[in-house]
């Protein structure tokens, strides 16, 4: 449970009457309603406001059953299936208008509001959302929840206090100095007003509706108690929340820790054990290098991508990478030392790499209509996901070759620094969808999915974020170019491809633990 969560049900069990016990000396509920009628007929009377031509009140049948009673038309009718719940002897149901009128305060121009508090300006000026600043006049004086009533500050509680004028933005809450205002405060907040506001791009406070709403009305030293009880109770709420944002704060970090060694383990072999019988990843790197043979002969990759290195460790225990007839060491390029039946690879040797459509501005759309682009923000780790805002372009602007394919694993090539290395996975395929100029699509020469899952794995190991953010040119103040002709010189290590599938597994499993 959170802090909100605790503070609602602190509210609910105090209009509940769970909050505090009850005391059968305490002037009931039912007193209080009549004080109240009696001062509504004199204020009606003196011309101060208008009668309720709708005029109703609550009582218990000697059937134990709920009814209202309408004056004007004497109708009684039961209405039990609107009463949410029971409640204590001596308190009363009733609706909110039985017990308060909401009115809202005038307008004032902005020339009469002054910042500082001044002999001159010596009333607060209250708004939606509390102080808007001091002035000269006041008409409102007293103790009154204060309701915002438009706009982002519509459904805004306060309380104000003494002299002070309120705008046409504040429900003024008037409960005749009958009922506690801290009460009716700490009840408008359990009741969540923002759910009759009016459902249009300025919302509004619909008072109609909230007047008509059930309140469970205690004793008025049972409200004072339960007011008591809630101011108690809402400091150490606060110190509870704070200490789980803290808790929340440390355990998404301890997990997003966790999930960075996770990745770091995995792909230096140190996550599952080695089995010998699973073969090499030579072999693997054979495997890759045939698929790239048949797809140069079906025309889908160009000669140049045959011209593989071939990484090796020498009887000197250096590194060498020999591509053609020459052989260099790059011994200080190696970042660890891989489990036997491991090899080094470059990137490049075992996928293309190339970015997504380039369009103008107006050429793309919101109608859903044609192929959708996906931009950097689609990206999260591990997950792609497809949003409402998404655009579109025309079909005949895309080369059917950059659709996204089952196993591309993508990445955006100018991004902030802390997005650097954020990989997604296509799942299946995909051939209404590509992705835009500015996010990689890497495409494995092997089709196969664990192979594709090991390498996202990889991809996204502090390893390689922090290779990628070595090799980023900074555009502008907030993003990073990554070049692909530097990202595909990447070194990966590589397991057997049965060595991989256990890897992802683990990994996959640890992580649902994580969640």
């Amino acid at each position: 449970m959170n802090g909100k969560q605790l503070k609602n049900s602190i509210l609910q069990w105090a209009i509940q009457g769970k909050l505090v016990p009850q005391d059968p000396n305490d002037e009931p509920a039912s007193v209080l309603l009549e004080k109240i009628r009696t001062e509504k007929a004199r204020l009606v009377k003196e011309g101060k406001i208008k009668k309720d031509k709708n005029e109703s009140f609550i009582f218990r049948g000697d059937d134990n059953s709920y009814y209202e009673k309408f004056l004007a038309t004497r109708e009684v009718k039961c209405i039990d299936e609107e009463i949410p719940f029971e409640i204590p002897n001596g308190w009363e149901w009733c609706r909110l208008k039985h017990m308060c009128s909401m009115q809202a305060g005038k307008n004032i121009s902005a020339s009469k509001i002054y910042d500082e508090k001044s002999v001159l300006h010596p009333y607060r000026c209250v708004g939606g959302n509390g102080l808007r600043g001091f002035t000269n006049i006041f008409n409102t004086e007293g103790h009154f929840a204060i309701v915002g009533r438009q706009g982002a500050l519509c459904g805004c509680l306060n309380i104000e206090s003494g002299k002070f004028y309120a705008t046409e933005h504040a429900v003024v809450v008037n409960s005749y100095n009958i009922i506690s205002s801290l009460f009716i405060y700490h009840f408008f907040t359990a009741l969540n007003l923002n759910q009759y506001a009016t459902a249009t791009a300025q919302p509004g406070l619909a008072v109609s509706n909230i007047m008509e709403v059930f309140i469970p009305l205690p004793p008025l030293s049972e409200q004072h108690r339960i007011v008591s009880k809630i101011e108690e109770l809402l400091p150490l709420v606060k110190t509870y929340e704070r200490a789980q944002n803290g808790l929340n704060t440390l355990n998404v970090s301890l997990n997003e820790q966790l999930r960075k060694s996770i990745l770091q383990e995995a792909i230096q072999g140190r996550l599952v054990s080695q089995i010998t019988d699973e073969g090499l990843a030579q072999e693997l790197i054979e495997q890759i290098r045939l698929e790239k043979l048949q797809l140069v002969k079906e025309g889908k990759l160009k000669k140049s991508a045959l011209s593989n290195s071939v990484i090796y460790k020498g009887d000197d225990n250096k590194y060498y990478e020999q591509v053609g007839k020459n052989i260099n060491e790059i011994t200080e390029e190696i970042a660890f030392d891989l489990p036997k039946g491991w090899k080094w690879c470059r990137l490049k040797d075992i996928c293309s790499i190339f970015t997504g459509a380039t369009f103008k501005k107006e050429e793309a759309t919101i109608t859903k209509q044609g192929i959708r682009i996906l931009r950097g923000g689609n990206i999260s780790p591990f997950e792609l996901k497809i949003k409402d805002d998404d655009i579109f372009l025309a079909k005949d602007k895309i080369k059917e070759a950059i659709l996204l394919k089952e196993n591309d694993i993508l990445t955006p090539a100018v991004t902030s620094l802390e997005n650097i290395g954020k990989m997604a996975r296509v799942d299946s395929d995909m051939p209404d969808t590509t992705v835009g100029g500015f996010v990689f699509i890497i495409r494995l020469h092997l089709i196969n999915q664990w192979f594709s899952k090991y390498i996202l794995c990889l991809l996204s190991s502090p390893f390689m974020i922090d290779f990628m953010r070595s090799i980023t040119n900074k555009s502008g103040q907030a993003f990073y170019n990554i070049g692909k002709e530097r990202l595909s010189t990447a070194l990966l290590p590589i397991p057997p491809l049965v060595e991989q599938h256990r890897i992802v597994a683990q990994i996959e499993k640890l992580f649902e633990q994580l969640r």
